[in-house]
């Protein structure tokens, strides 16, 4: 049967300069924001110098999931009335403007200020992204084309740390994050024009962009509902000791590492993601996502728990390691929001999800810094609490229901 795909689609090799235009932008983009972003918590702590920093870093991390949530939903919604390539230009200037803030001003607020522009990057392009991938990757082969998306975007998550460290390494923490934004602003202006210049142009208002989020919601499959509840708990799981994971490997174990080593460490996490998306995509595609999207939660969960008992570098490589294998199933989890969204409707139906799941998720980050005062330990075992919850539910109320009847019909052995 033909496919909506194949009216009107463009040549293949205009697909390719599009996906070239993404991955480029994908790996520039994230370079800069991990090389300076990861860093942030210890940039607060050198300007404020007081156990005021420990709340500040908190309210960071719930800004980021609040920013996350508020900017996911008006991205879907930009990526549908302006056309993808439109869109993520202007997401791409807002970063460059909160980038300058920090590079001009040396303060404590500048940092908030910034972090409303750049912080939610990721958040606010992911709409446009998925919907770019929906146009050029058929469906019965979207939970690869997903995994290979997330593949390179582990380059600048192994890189960029390191880099970022090595920065600090040489100028301290407060020149070196500085050093480190004045590169990523430079790699987000080269992004920039990558964009415009490979990926394809779409036509602003091809669509019918739905600005009405409760109108979405009455769309959202039953399926993916569920995917979504347990989705939360995991968040929680997630995001309390997030933004303390660098301090507790710099500052607060007994043989504590060094930034760089820090560094090293974020990059040995994404070398264990790398090693795993493709062949997890092959096998969802094939054998169904559930028990992929099960294993990826469970190693959520275990992550605080061995991070706890982590005091020395030895551990805490296996411990990223661990923290690596947490995104297991992360490529087939968006693929299956890719499939149930409705056609015409997947970029906005992926910024209502990340909405509602951030905004709840955002308490978990001004919680996690309430509880790393009281002790950073209790903030680890209550985060592997939710992890248990989010883990039970979804092996409760998860069901394989990621393909359509079409992709069943294709991808069968």
């Amino acid at each position: 049967m033909k496919s909506e795909a194949s009216v009107s689609a463009p040549p293949v090799g205009v697909h390719k300069r599009s996906m070239i235009g993404l991955l480029g932008m994908i790996v520039l983009v994230g370079m800069g924001e991990h090389m300076a972003e990861r860093f942030l918590p210890l940039y607060l702590q050198a300007l404020a110098q007081s156990s005021t920093a420990i709340l500040a870093i908190g309210v960071l991390a719930g800004m980021d999931d609040m920013l996350s949530a508020l900017y996911s939903f008006p991205g879907g919604y930009l990526s549908d009335r302006l056309g993808t390539k439109r869109a993520l230009l202007v997401f791409n200037v807002l970063s460059m403007i909160g980038y300058l803030c920090v590079i001009l001003i040396r303060s404590w607020w500048a940092v908030f200020i910034g972090a409303a522009f750049f912080i939610s990057w990721s958040a606010i392009s992911l709409p446009a992204t998925m919907d770019i991938l929906a146009k050029i990757v058929p469906k019965n082969r979207r939970t690869m084309g997903v995994s290979v998306l997330a593949l390179v975007r582990r380059v600048p998550k192994m890189l960029g740390p390191v880099a970022g460290g090595a920065c600090i390494a040489v100028w301290g923490v407060e020149r070196g994050v500085r050093a480190a934004f004045v590169a990523a602003l430079l790699l987000a202006i080269i992004a920039a024009v990558l964009q415009q210049r490979f990926i394809l142009d779409d036509v602003a208002g091809e669509r019918k962009a739905e600005p009405n989020p409760l109108r979405l919601w009455r769309e959202m499959p039953e399926g993916l509902r569920n995917l979504l509840a347990s989705d939360i708990l995991i968040r929680f799981c997630e995001r309390i000791p997030d933004a303390f994971v660098v301090i507790w490997a710099t500052r607060t174990i007994l043989n504590p590492v060094s930034e760089l080593t820090f560094g090293w460490l974020s990059a040995i996490e994404n070398m264990a993601a790398v090693l795993v998306y493709v062949p997890v995509a092959y096998m969802a595609d094939r054998f169904g996502k559930k028990p992929f999207v099960l294993i990826t939660f469970a190693f959520f969960t275990c992550f605080p728990l061995a991070l706890m008992h982590a005091h020395s570098l030895a551990p805490l490589v296996a411990v990223f390691v661990l923290r690596g294998l947490k995104e297991f199933g992360e490529p087939t989890r968006k693929a299956l929001i890719m499939d149930l969204a409705p056609e015409g409707r997947k970029a906005a139906m992926f910024g209502l999800y990340y909405l509602i799941r951030d905004v709840l998720v955002a308490f978990a980050a001004f919680g996690g810094a309430l509880l790393w005062r009281v002790s950073p330990e209790l903030n680890l075992k209550v985060a592997f609490a939710f992890g248990i919850a989010g883990t039970v539910w979804f092996a409760l109320k998860g069901r394989n229901c990621t393909l359509t009847p079409a992709v069943t019909k294709d991808t069968r052995p």
